[in-house]
């Protein structure tokens, strides 16, 4: 039985919190697009040059995330670093973008192709954490990863995650342990017959748009205050 692609969207929210996962897969497809200022970022990583060239008063009216001096400098030390190890170019210029990749078992868009070696660069539109990656951008990076793989019958080590509200670009090797959590994911979107138990982390329900369908009880400002 030939079974549906699943798609990296689903698979970055799963691995966030398949709970969310399944409420989110019952929306319309109409309901599930992102909102307009998502593309307004992700424009920024298709335009760092510009970028790196524009006063900071021009950049104050930038869907960008940190204080623009900041910015520009964050941007400049990332183009300098990737300068010196020969990456910027290849970012800065990518062979295709918004190519939809079909891999075995997964689907999706990935934002940028990179050549010698094949590499996909995917744009996120939050921040990143203070090291590495999050972990549902590590699982969407090795399914971006094994979906170029599979199209072009080579392998895929290396996966760049661009941050460009923030001026930050991270590789991701496809090692191991993300090909596991990765596998994780997958499975538990394909279990999705009905709604999984709720996360123990009651923190990533507190902006959960699902909350009160979920059942989750999420503090209140009064409650952390010690009033409730």
């Amino acid at each position: 039985m030939t079974r549906t692609h699943v798609s990296f969207s689903d698979l970055r929210t799963a691995a966030y919190c398949p709970r969310k996962c399944y409420y989110q897969r019952r929306l319309p497809d109409e309901d599930r697009e992102p909102p307009p200022e998502i593309e307004s970022i992700r424009s920024l990583a298709t335009r760092y040059d510009e970028l790196l060239a524009a006063p900071p008063s021009a950049l104050e009216s930038e869907p960008i995330a940190v204080p623009s001096v900041r910015y520009r400098d964050q941007l400049a030390a990332t183009r300098d670093r990737l300068t010196d190890a020969g990456h910027w170019e290849r970012l800065r210029n990518p062979r295709e973008r918004d190519v939809l990749a079909t891999g075995r078992h997964c689907r999706g868009i990935v934002h940028k192709v990179l050549t010698d070696p094949l590499e996909p660069a995917l744009v996120s539109t939050g921040e990143p954490p203070e090291n590495g990656v999050w972990k549902p951008q590590s699982v969407y990076a090795v399914a971006a990863a094994k979906a170029l793989a599979w199209e072009h019958e080579e392998s895929v080590d290396r996966v760049w995650l661009e941050y460009p509200a923030c001026g930050v670009i991270r590789s991701v090797d496809v090692t191991t342990r993300r090909k596991a959590q990765y596998r994780s994911a997958l499975r538990s979107v394909r279990e999705l017959d009905g709604p999984p138990a709720r996360t123990t982390n009651r923190s990533k329900c507190e902006s959960c748009e699902f909350a009160a369908e979920c059942g989750v009880k999420t503090r209140t400002l009064r409650s952390l205050l010690g009033f409730g």
